[in-house]
């Protein structure tokens, strides 16, 4: 087969992860490099090789791209998507894809002219399958519920150098749908789709400074039990994620790579899968990047289903709104209750 002609749009810190792992795809060609500070954009061509332009317009316009990277501040996600998308070229963007129900609603159209994926590169992570595997073959029994705790460190630089971070116009919220939004997709995962939630948020660490959260709870009903979600980025470090799953026979955590099996008969068993990490991607949320990517290539060669196509990250998305509605409402939000959400 031959190569896919590839683009990145948005040439910052996370597009690095992006382009190595894209210089190592057998079945993807990196051409092309986009990004309003066209220092960024010629770093990115000088390292991978291609070209460099100021816009994604100006890209688009001089290559015939097959598919756009989109790494750009969160509210530029969609609109850029229907960019490439009217032209038939396909889309891999970051996390979030949308910052509202109404983007939302938008970016579900885009599956219509193209194919769509979306970064959550987690569900790849080793520890994860190694869970899934266990839980399938049936011995941990049923999920009852889980719980999980995102407490890394934010400060203040982080966001009034961005530019565009903690700014609920361009960045769509904080700790939620920034930093923890993966380990909510992984609880999604392993529970299914939410019934209802009831959740929390403020900013503790840097009122006057940001207008988005740093810290939120939540209490999620799904159809299978209960699950407890905190997330924060006004601790002290950037501590691996936890993730804990209670099932019928044993209880499961993820704690960063390493997984801890705890049996109702005492027995407990630790296994350790960073040794199995890739690329360049931080320790604490998750080195998966190339095994992302390459996935969503091969189903673009072959025709087959993407893990995380539009359909298949719907519960992860929906669920970050209704998070977010039932804290600014103060009330209980139930699945398809779109009166309440933002």
């Amino acid at each position: 087969m031959s190569k896919l002609k590839c683009g990145i749009v948005g040439c910052g810190g996370i597009a690095q992860v992006h382009g190595h792992a894209l210089s190592l795809q057998e079945s993807a060609q990196l051409l092309a490099f986009a990004d309003i500070k066209p220092e960024r954009a010629q770093a990115m061509a000088a390292r991978f090789g291609g070209h460099a332009y100021n816009s994604l317009e100006a890209m688009l316009e001089a290559e015939r791209l097959d598919v756009l990277h989109i790494c750009t501040p969160h509210s530029l996600h969609l609109p850029m998507a229907q960019k490439a998308a009217k032209q038939g070229v396909h889309v891999f963007t970051e996390k979030p894809p949308v910052i509202s129900s109404q983007q939302w609603e938008e970016f579900q159209a885009l599956d219509q002219l193209v194919q769509v994926g979306i970064c959550f590169q987690n569900r790849y992570n080793p520890s994860v399958a190694f869970c899934r595997e266990l839980l399938a073959e049936g011995g941990p029994g049923k999920i009852l519920g889980a719980r999980a705790f995102v407490t890394w460190r934010r400060e203040a630089p982080y966001y009034t150098e961005s530019g565009w971070r903690g700014q609920l116009d361009t960045e769509g919220g904080g700790a939620l749908i920034n930093q923890a939004i993966h380990t909510l997709d992984l609880m999604v995962r392993f529970m299914g789709r939410h019934l209802s939630v009831g959740a929390n948020m403020d900013n503790h660490h840097l009122p006057g400074i940001i207008q988005v959260e740093d810290t939120l709870e939540a209490a999620v009903e799904f159809q299978g039990g209960r699950g407890l979600f905190f997330a924060s980025t006004a601790y002290c470090q950037d501590a691996p994620i936890l993730l804990e799953l209670a099932c019928e026979n044993c209880t499961l955590r993820i704690e960063g790579e390493e997984v801890t099996q705890r049996w109702r008969d005492g027995k407990v068993v630790r296994q350790d899968f960073s040794a199995q990490g890739q690329g360049p991607g931080k320790a604490y949320w998750g080195s998966s990047h190339g095994r992302c990517i390459a996935d969503f290539y091969r189903c673009l060669q072959t025709g087959q289903a993407f893990l995380n196509s539009i359909a298949g990250v719907a519960d992860t998305v929906e669920l970050m709104l209704d998070i977010y509605a039932a804290a600014q409402s103060g009330g209980v939000v139930r699945s398809g209750d779109e009166a309440l959400q933002m």
